[in-house]
This record gives structure tokens, C-alpha cells and sequence, in this order.
């Protein structure tokens, strides 16, 4: 008797554990696929590239130009995607194109962002901001991101280091710390970096892009841990104080953001160097990389002026 609900409860716990098994082998393969994928030893490592048609490009639509918009006749949702502070979702458009959308204070300022650092030579995401859409399965909502990646295009997880990457002491890196405080970027942080391995498959080389990959924190109030604010164009425009000064060839920001440090060795060159990029931009190509973030008439003249006036600086800096 003993033996034998000694055996059936033995055969119980096999059951429920076999029973179990497979979800257990699921979890285990669904964080194996989130793990961070090697950079290959044959990817050449890139940060910039130089913007030869910067005075043509189309800051409206962005680095995806027209032909990469999403179609929003029937746009279903697939799943969660939020890590962060804004709500994400992955879905898919109309022409059956996957999309991940950020929806909240960080839509805008995020758009915007991209195009003035793809404007400068720098990799960014492909990104357009939909002032209204209607998701399956979601709802409806008001200003929001849709970001994707082109084909042969795969997204590593890999959070390069500000520190710590095979381009310190280069005018590129620099250059791209300062447009992150022109932007008043706050959220200068290693886990918002990300590398791209882009392909040739006609070729076969491999890149791998290292980029800033949430750049939802600019244009508004910096602040370290407090005081910060999202989707405040206005605290942005009121901020005018960027160069405080140049002492011994350095120029010192007046950053308020995380990681100041980051800031602190830039020389008058570097950032002479990005402002004399910057300074190619005209003021119609600047006010449409707002426009393309749906701020008011209002906000896109007062935001224009602010940026021209920063990039002005950067320009005129003298040792």
C-alpha cells in the first residue's frame, strides 16, 4: 500500500514536472534571444560619416525619405516593447512592415533629435512622427513615433561605453557629446547607446554603427537627478545660457545634464569642428526637423532660433 502512493506520487511530481518543462526551456530561449550579440572581429567599426549632401538633406522626412513612411491605413498592434520610461509597442502597418512606437512626452523631442544628429553625420534611427493613429488592439493616440531599421540591418544590444569605445580622443565623439548638450540631451547614458551591424550582401563586409539610440530627453530642462522635465520646448528656448566659458583650450558647457564629466575635456577645435557642420544647416532645414515633430507653428520658430543661436556659438568659439 505504502509503495504504491509512494509510486503514484512519484509519477505525479514526473507529470508536473515534464508539464513544466517546456515553459521552462521558453523562458530559457527567450532571454538567451534578448542577450546582447557579439560585434563580429571583421565588423569595421564606425561613428560618423561625413555629410557631403548636408545642405540638401530633407530634415522633414528624415534619413528614411518618403519611400520608408509607414502606412497607416490599418496599423495592429504585436506586442510590448517598453524597457524605459515611454510606452512601446512593436506593431505592424498596412503594407505588413514592423514598426516599434513610442507614444508619450518623448515622441517628439525624440524625432526631432534624430534628424539634426543624421544631419551632422551621425547614425541614428529611421523615425517619423504620426500626429494621430488608430492601433488594433490598442486605441487611438496623439503624436506618435514610429521608429524601424532597414533590411540587412540587425540591432546588437550592445551599450557601448562614452568611455570606453574605439573612438575616444577622436573630433567625432566629441563632436557628438556637444550636439547631445546643444539638444540639451540630459539622459547621456551607456544604456541608451546601441551598435548596428549593417551588411553588404552584395560585398559581404559588415559595419557595425554606434549610435545613441534614445534621444527621447532633449529639448527641455536638464537636471541630473531632479529637475529635468520631457516635451517642454518652451524650459528649452528659456534656457540660453550653452558655452560658459573657454579656459586652456577647453571649452566648458554649461551642462547640467547626467554624466557632466563627459563634457569636460572638449577643446575648441572639436567643437568649432561640429559647429562648422552644423553651421551648413539652413534655417529652413532646421525648422523642419521640428516640423516633422508636430510642434506648434509657435514652438517650431522659437526652437529654430534657439538651436541656430547654439550652433552660432560653436562657430564663432575662440581660443
Amino acid at each position: 500500500m505504502f509503495v504504491t502512493k509512494r509510486i503514484q506520487a512519484m509519477a505525479i511530481i514526473a507529470i508536473v514536472g515534464f508539464g513544466l518543462l517546456p515553459a521552462t526551456l521558453k523562458a530559457q530561449k527567450d532571454s538567451k534571444k534578448d542577450e546582447p550579440k557579439p560585434i563580429p572581429a571583421d565588423a569595421h567599426a564606425v561613428l560618423w560619416q561625413e555629410p557631403t549632401d548636408i545642405t540638401s538633406r530633407d530634415l522633414f522626412l528624415g534619413s528614411g525619405g518618403d519611400a520608408a513612411k509607414p502606412d497607416l491605413s490599418h496599423v495592429v498592434f504585436l506586442k510590448d516593447e517598453t524597457r524605459s520610461y515611454s510606452k512601446k509597442y512593436r506593431v505592424r502597418d498596412g503594407a505588413g512592415k514592423e514598426w516599434v512606437v513610442k507614444i508619450g512626452t518623448e515622441a517628439q523631442p525624440e524625432t526631432a533629435a534624430t534628424r539634426l544628429v543624421w544631419a551632422a553625420g551621425y547614425y541614428a534611427d529611421v523615425t517619423y512622427l504620426v500626429p494621430h493613429v488608430s492601433i488594433e488592439g490598442k486605441g487611438d493616440f496623439d503624436n506618435v513615433r514610429f521608429e524601424a531599421r532597414g533590411d540587412g540591418v540587425k540591432r546588437l544590444d550592445q551599450r557601448w561605453d562614452w568611455e570606453k569605445n574605439p573612438f575616444v580622443g577622436t573630433k567625432e565623439l566629441a563632436g557628438l557629446k556637444v550636439l547631445m548638450a546643444l539638444m540639451n540631451n540630459w539622459d547621456i547614458q551607456n544604456h541608451n547607446n546601441n551598435v548596428l551591424l549593417v551588411s553588404d550582401q552584395a560585398t559581404g563586409e559588415k559595419v557595425a554603427q554606434y549610435m545613441d539610440t534614445d534621444l527621447g530627453a532633449s529639448f527641455a530642462k536638464e537636471g541630473n537627478i531632479l529637475g529635468h522635465t520631457r516635451g517642454r520646448p518652451d524650459q528649452y528656448v528659456a534656457d540660453t545660457k550653452f558655452v560658459k566659458a573657454v579656459k586652456n583650450g577647453k571649452v566648458e558647457f554649461d551642462y547640467h545634464g547626467k554624466n557632466q564629466s563627459l563634457l569636460r575635456d572638449i577643446t575648441v577645435e572639436q567643437a568649432k569642428w561640429i559647429g562648422g557642420i552644423l553651421s551648413q544647416l539652413s534655417e529652413q532645414q532646421i525648422r523642419d526637423a521640428f516640423r516633422a515633430a508636430n510642434y506648434t507653428p509657435e514652438e517650431i520658430e522659437s526652437l529654430t532660433r534657439a538651436v541656430m543661436a547654439r550652433i552660432g556659438e560653436l562657430a564663432k568659439l575662440a581660443e
